[in-house]
């Protein structure tokens, strides 16, 4: 597999280059977005949480439950931003995607998928609040309102992303020639 050096310089572009339309979840760092969009569903507070949340696993592959107290709030987001990308997504498709390699020891890794409980209860939760709904074909899609809030908090992270790196943008410094210092031998 290629690594990112080998495959030459990456042009960097500003939003405004690339787009002349408004912000949407596609265009923004997907880490960024989610943390963001959890914030807004704790701060919210319509979000429903299982009472069994701080004691479960999300996977039987792991050993420990979450550290994160918010991680609810984390799986939801990241599962509406799922949603959001491929309509019609199921509990089943889910479960294969935050899946992952469970530890047999000695022999051979295994994937293993994920827990069916925790993302129905996410899920359920999400069409509480109106984001997301069932699809006519079966799984999950987004709702306008969904759509809505999921392009007003991309903007967001846009935005401070934008302030971030101008405030990076630093001159820097002329560094004057200075003369060689000889070395005595």
């Amino acid at each position: 597999m290629a690594s990112y050096q080998s495959l030459g310089p990456i042009k960097e572009h500003t939003y405004k280059e690339k787009h002349t339309g408004g912000v949407t979840l596609k265009d923004v760092e997907s880490h960024m977005w989610v943390k963001e969009f959890g914030a807004f569903l704790k701060k919210s507070g319509k979000l429903t949480i299982p009472k069994w949340h701080d004691i479960v696993k999300t996977a039987t592959f792991k050993e420990l439950p979450p550290k994160d107290g918010d991680w609810f709030y984390i799986r939801s987001a990241a599962l509406l931003r799922r949603v959001y990308l491929r309509q019609g997504v199921g509990t089943g498709a889910l479960r294969k995607i935050y899946g992952g390699r469970i530890n047999r020891g000695s022999a051979p890794s295994h994937h293993k998928k994920a827990s069916a409980s925790v993302i129905r209860h996410a899920l359920k939760g999400l069409e509480e609040m109106k984001l997301i709904a069932k699809h006519p074909d079966g799984g999950r899609m987004i709702t306008s309102a969904g759509r809505r809030d999921a392009d007003r908090i991309a903007s967001q992270v846009m935005s401070t992303a934008n302030v971030a790196a101008e405030e990076e943008e630093v001159v820097e410094p002329i560094v004057e020639a200075v003369a060689p210092v000889p070395v005595e031998e």
